[in-house]
């Protein structure tokens, strides 16, 4: 049994050029060989393959089914090292090769995506992933290294270990559907009001930190949804009430799917964070935490003037 690889690298690019250039002296040409070198390997390939891979019996080199074959599935391995060997460079020049941003459900994927696209633009090897959380889920993700980069997190966790940088504040309002009975109230919502319908709610997404759900009041039934799009869309629907981030519903209040109530449960806005661990030094987190940081962040709560 032969203990060299029979498959190389060098004898996949000789197949790729071959193939492309249509002889063996124009392949040779091309990567700077001799003619007889590139025919040396593509024959020892053969034999250690024992298949032929490709018809010399006309003037242009012609792959053969079982040459096709193979240079078919070579090719993604040329493409696997090309990639690579641009990882292994960028991760020496301080690129990291992956990136993960946990956003919270409260921060519209817009602005996000926006800088992700200003990213990719760079040409870095580096792949991006986005995760939605709610409430402490972007915490928990940071703190097992599961994010690297955390995005509308709040600052009520303990945060000796990050940075911090504001990045506004989201105001709530008390939304219902027009087709909902609280409707028809024409004065103020109480919470003598809300104690027989159903709130609904977002669950937090962190695993083991403690739960916390947003906008919670006491009501007799609780419907729980996974993300502020859920809650949205429940309350569009009629099927319960419940503060919503302002920023997030200004279509569904000009269409009228929703409306907003004024009440005297008490609500807060809510001051939003970057946050990411101080000791990283990755040049993709650090430029999105730059970028991340000068986004003009008071058009995405509409809070500009203010």
């Amino acid at each position: 049994m032969a203990n060299h690889p029979i498959l190389t690298l060098d004898a996949l690019r000789a197949m790729d050029a071959i193939a492309r250039k249509g002889s063996f002296a124009a392949a040779a040409e091309h990567l700077y060989k001799v003619p007889s070198a590139l025919s040396y390997t593509i024959a020892k390939l053969e034999a250690d393959l024992d298949v032929q891979l490709f018809d010399r019996s006309k003037q242009k080199a012609q792959l053969t089914p079982a040459g096709q074959l193979l240079l078919e599935q070579g090719r993604e391995l040329l493409q696997a090292a090309s990639r690579l060997q641009d990882a292994i460079k960028q991760v020496d020049t301080g690129w990291e090769t992956q990136l993960v941003l946990a956003k919270d459900s409260i921060v519209p994927y817009a602005p996000v995506l926006a800088l992700v696209q200003q990213f990719m633009a760079l040409g870095k090897m580096t792949e991006v992933s986005i995760r939605e959380e709610v409430l402490g889920g972007s915490w928990e993700a940071l703190e097992t290294g599961q994010a690297q980069l955390a995005i509308g997190v709040s600052a009520e966790m303990p945060k000796g270990r990050y940075e911090l940088v504001p990045i506004g504040e989201a105001e709530f309002v008390f939304a219902l559907s027009p087709l909902h009975e609280l409707a028809e109230l024409n004065r103020q919502i109480d919470l003598e009001d809300v104690a027989q319908q159903t709130a609904i709610v977002v669950a937090d997404s962190a695993l083991d930190a403690p739960k916390r759900s947003s906008g919670l009041f006491a009501t007799r039934r609780v419907l729980r949804v996974d993300s502020m799009a859920a809650k949205i869309a429940a309350q569009v629907q009629g099927l319960g009430v419940g503060f919503l981030p302002k920023h997030l519903i200004q279509a569904e209040l000009a269409r009228g799917e929703l409306i907003a109530k004024k009440t005297s449960i008490p609500r807060d806005n809510a001051p939003l964070y970057l946050a990411w661990q101080k000791q990283a030094q990755g040049e993709a987190l650090q430029w999105f935490c730059q970028q991340f940081s000068q986004y003009p962040w008071p058009s995405v709560w509409g809070t500009q003037g203010a």
